[in-house]
């Protein structure tokens, strides 16, 4: 399963109501470095099955950039029970994306 389109229509539901972790890449089409992390964000949400993995385009979805204070991309955010507990800008290797993650898992 690829990352989840996360979008202002299913974000309570799919981020603030998760039971689980969630990782998300706020990313462009229009963005070299987003273009690089796209697929190991995917590939990390057929690997990490204790989180969510999702994505969120700011050029469809400018609310929710607007709610995370969006300056750079890409930009990964960890939310856990409703709230932001890490946040990291810019391109990085999947190990390092995985590790932002991992600390949060039970």
């Amino acid at each position: 399963m690829s990352a989840l389109n996360i979008t202002k229509e299913n974000f309570e539901t799919e981020v603030l109501q998760s039971d689980k972790p969630v990782l998300l890449d706020f990313w462009s089409p229009r963005c070299g470095p987003c273009q690089m992390v796209l697929p190991l964000i995917d590939e990390l949400a057929v690997e990490v099955s204790e989180a969510k993995v999702g994505k969120v385009n700011v050029d469809e979805q400018p609310e929710l950039a607007r709610a995370f204070r969006v300056m750079s991309i890409p930009m990964l955010s960890v939310v856990k029970d409703g709230k932001v507990v890490k946040t990291a800008v810019g391109a990085r290797p999947k190990s390092d994306i995985k590790e932002l993650l991992t600390e949060f898992i039970a």
